[in-house]
């Protein structure tokens, strides 16, 4: 059995821990897609904390779930009578709040609580106005599904709105902490990893589990795994009309990236494409990109699935599911997965690329017309990196010949108006040092060595 350890969420667990010592109520809501790490975090935040309630809600009715929670308080009070006492909401706070001033209750799931009665936000927001602020009661609301807490806790139509004290929209990890999950491995084959993850901490562990000594990727996503039908079960989680969904996904996944070929490509009409772009773009499934350092047009715009795992699972799951549930393999999946790796390695540089250099503030792609930079970001002092980025040992002559075509292209607008430095990523590049002494950018995989190392040192 794979030991998983709490990596990283440093910021998010001192947050919750200065909330917790605090000398006023404090309503805090925790979101995010399912497996990326709030129930980890909020026991985190509790652990060895013995003024803390956690409770899970389950998927079924209110009553039930109230029942489960006075009985958890009537434990914590150290009340049998408490326990079969038939009281609402507010009375059990308005109990917790007299007897045990300070405490912090960890309310997991919140909206299994909204779909057993859509009134129960109203009924918090009345428990929460009657409390006394001597109370100083910690309520931390935790919830998987994206569209519900925005629609319901966080919106301005919410009977919460103007409560919350803070929020946190958890965030898959940072790439650089991948060589803590997988200290085994090399940098290209965590990379592969990244690229079917999406540093989901669930679906890394799940990948650790699978993948064993002999580090078949295949493993990772064979019938019967987690992240076989993960994609599936969220997009079925999350939405009413999935089927639908799925038609404007596998079109983007096919190379459909333009709001009229994706129009094309599916047969529905604009309406009702951009709607389903809007909400795969609030769940942070599909993301609308214009070229950096361009204004913004819609005619300029493309569509990408930026969650690693939907990208994959609707490049290699969803249309191979009869011949993986019949052979256990893909054929030639390698060979593809290699192929498919190029566009993963250049997400993967924008995210690390401020450890590398400093003053990043926004990396993305640029493009007009048939051209196209993988990577550019810009940095203060008016600075803009512009990088060339492939999944493959470049030599001397591969990165002249790139920083050849970078030159031509930043001669042109928008990019005169910066400062501008060039430069080439590859797995390897022969020459490194040498073309960094012509004031080149130049990063290979060996570079990212000092990630793993910078990461075990914030342990």
């Amino acid at each position: 059995m794979v030991e998983q350890k709490f990596i990283n969420r440093e910021w998010e667990l001192k947050f919750l821990q200065e909330a917790y010592k605090s000398e006023r109520n404090e309503l805090i809501v925790v979101y995010g897609r399912r497996r990326v790490g709030k129930t980890v975090l909020a026991l985190k935040s509790i652990e060895n904390n013995k003024n803390a309630i956690y409770f899970f809600a389950e998927e079924t009715t209110e009553e039930e779930n109230r029942k489960t929670f006075r009985k958890l308080v009537a434990d914590y009070l150290g009340d049998k009578i408490l326990e079969k006492a038939d009281l609402g909401w507010e009375k059990i706070f308005a109990t917790v709040a007299e007897r045990a001033p300070g405490t912090v209750i960890v309310i997991d799931e919140f909206p299994n609580l909204i779909r057993g009665n859509r009134a129960i936000v109203s009924k918090f927001q009345k428990m929460w106005d009657s409390l006394n602020q001597s109370a100083r009661i910690k309520l931390v609301l935790l919830g998987s599904s994206v569209s519900v807490m925005e629609s319901e806790v966080l919106s301005y139509k919410s009977p919460l709105y103007g409560r919350r004290t803070g929020q946190i929209r958890l965030r898959p990890l940072n790439p650089i902490h991948l060589s803590e999950f997988f200290p085994e491995m090399s940098w290209e084959e965590r990379v592969k990893i990244y690229g079917i993850t999406d540093m989901i901490p669930a679906y890394l562990w799940e990948a650790k589990a699978r993948i064993g000594e002999n580090k078949d990727i295949q493993a990772v996503f064979a019938p019967g795994t987690m992240l076989f039908e993960e994609a599936e079960f969220l997009l079925r989680y999350e939405l009413r009309e999935p089927a639908r969904y799925y038609e404007v996904l596998e079109a983007i996944a096919k190379g459909a990236t333009k709001f009229g070929e994706i129009c094309n490509e599916t047969g529905f009409p604009a309406p009702v494409v951009s709607q389903y772009l809007s909400r795969l773009e609030l769940l942070g499934i599909v993301k609308k990109e214009t070229p950096l350092l361009e204004s913004p047009k819609r005619r300029n715009a493309r569509y990408k699935i930026s969650d690693n795992y939907f990208r994959f699972w609707f490049r290699f799951i969803y249309p191979n599911r009869s011949i993986i549930l019949r052979e256990g393999r893909l054929q030639g999946f390698e060979e593809e997965y290699n192929k498919y790796m190029g566009s993963v390695f250049e997400g993967f540089w924008r995210e690390v690329l401020p450890e590398f250099l400093p003053g990043i503030q926004h990396a993305g792609k640029w493009w007009h017309k048939s051209e196209e930079i993988d990577v550019v970001a810009t940095a203060e002092g008016n600075r803009v990196y512009a990088l060339e980025v492939k999944w493959k040992d470049l030599t001397k002559a591969d990165a002249r010949r790139l920083l050849a075509k970078l030159k031509k292209k930043v001669e042109k607008e928008p990019f005169r108006k910066h400062n501008v430095k060039t430069g080439v990523v590859g797995k390897h590049v022969d020459g490194k040092e040498e073309f960094r002494g012509e004031g080149f950018v130049v990063l290979d995989l060996s570079d990212l060595e000092v990630l793993g190392k910078r990461s075990s040192d914030r342990e």
